[in-house]
């Protein structure tokens, strides 16, 4: 019999599209997938080390791997692993432990699966991932994260990505249109875009600055792959999304209107701080933008509440600055320290529980952005991609603008695109909607 693996993954697309490209390389090796709350031989734990909460998480997931086979070999990979190799090594259970560039690598580093003492750890200088490693994510949802781009050469001083994943560098176009190909053959439906700065697409690998394509060049390339229904940016820096990119989206042919823009914070000085690359006015700049040649565009925003040197007035000029803001929803994050960041040192800091003030204020404020834009779209015509899972007597789908729909459970529109009218937000608040007429697959 194979031996049997599963894979848990912590934080954000970019880590999903990783995890599918290591369990592929399981899959080639002979070992079988199964669920992470299955008996497994190993379990393979892909780390995120962006919130306190993501590093904490890791033991309860850990024990769970456990529970379910106490004999089991446990490997811990991703972020938190390159930054803080030895504290997961200790963590009792934990077999080995990879870093940025070994991750990829995982199967030469299994021998016997016997169980460790302590874990081995394999971990390179961060300086020394300067090579790049295409993914994509499919098979659990009918969209597909495809990594276009790693690392980052920012240096925002709450941030540990460009030690956790080292410089800016991207995939070979061809590379990227290959991928998103066989993707398309797989009857997905939809392409979500992912990296930990796509807008600088472009730089070679081994550190070359020089851009041999652009963010643009990749959306015009990726425009043209047949067989691709949807096409959507994850997230982009408002400074490297521009007025080309925004033009030619709204008149693409895969493309759908729904932008996510980190913004971090509406206050001047605290972008400053922050060592942000554009102030409050570039922001609205972006927003007017699309609104303006797509004005039913759905706009996320991060933002980050509690940063050091937040005075209460900073805060209240966020708060107001996003209630002005024709955005659609916010992802909240409170800040929290990180080693070896500049912001770790800084003066000014905000007290846990005003954090958490704060936080519950602007999520309070998302619930009620969503809401405004939901109500926007009552009576109108959209496509709706449904997705795989049965919830509670339901299917839930989402809108080429990212508005959430519901319908009674039906597995015949699982992966369909349906022409539907929006017709009244639930008391979930999601939409409800009519058919408009037979699917719109092509």
């Amino acid at each position: 019999m194979n031996k049997k693996v599963a894979f848990y993954t912590l934080g954000c697309k970019l880590n999903f599209s990783e995890t599918s490209t290591i369990a592929r390389s399981f899959e080639s090796e002979g070992f079988d997938r199964v669920d992470f709350s299955e008996k497994a031989d190993i379990y393979v734990i892909n780390t995120c080390s962006v919130t306190e909460n993501a590093d904490k998480r890791f033991k309860t997931i850990v024990k769970q791997a456990q529970k379910a086979n106490v004999e089991a070999f446990v490997a811990a990979v991703g972020c938190y692993a390159q930054l803080k190799p030895e504290q997961l090594a200790e963590v009792n259970g934990v077999d080995l432990v990879l870093g940025a560039t070994e991750k990829f690598k995982i199967t030469d580093y299994l021998n016997d699966l016997s169980k460790n003492d302590l874990g081995e750890v394999h971990s390179c200088e961060i300086e020394d991932a300067d090579f790049y490693v295409g993914s994509y994510a499919i098979g659990d949802r009918t969209r597909a994260f495809l990594k276009v781009q790693d690392g980052c050469d920012y240096k925002c001083t709450y941030c540990t990505i460009p030690l956790a994943r080292g410089i800016s560098r991207s995939d070979a176009l061809q590379n990227v249109l290959a991928n998103a190909a066989e993707i398309a053959s797989k009857n997905i439906k939809e392409i979500v875009l992912t990296g930990v700065n796509i807008g600088d697409y472009g730089k070679g690998e081994f550190g070359n600055k020089k851009h041999e394509h652009t963010f643009l060049d990749l959306v015009k390339a990726l425009d043209q792959v047949e067989g691709i229904h949807r096409l959507r940016i994850s997230s982009i820096e408002p400074n490297l999304l521009k007025n080309e990119t925004i033009d030619f989206v709204s008149n693409s042919n895969s493309f759908v209107p729904h932008f996510h823009i980190p913004l971090q914070s509406g206050s001047d000085e605290v972008l400053k701080m922050m060592r942000r690359r554009y102030l409050t006015n570039l922001y609205v700049d972006r927003v007017s933008k699309i609104k303006e040649v797509m004005p039913d565009a759905c706009i996320g925003v991060d933002v980050i509440v509690g940063f050091p040197g937040e005075t209460e007035e900073y805060f209240l000029e966020t708060y107001h600055f996003l209630n002005a803001l024709d955005i659609s929803y916010l992802h909240v994050f409170t800040y929290s320290e990180r080693d070896n960041t500049v912001a770790a040192k800084m003066d000014g800091v905000v007290p846990k529980n005003i954090r958490s003030k704060r936080s519950k204020m602007l999520r309070g404020l998302s619930v009620k952005k969503r809401r405004a834009f939901y109500e926007s779209q009552i009576g109108t015509k959209r496509t709706v991609l449904f997705e795989g899972e049965n919830k509670s007597g339901y299917i839930h789908g989402f809108t080429e603008n990212y508005v959430k729909v519901k319908a009674p459970w039906n597995p015949d529109l699982v992966n369909t695109l349906e022409s539907v009218e929006l017709t009244k937000i639930d008391e979930d608040g999601l939409v409800r909607f009519e058919v408009v007429k037979e699917s719109a697959e092509v």
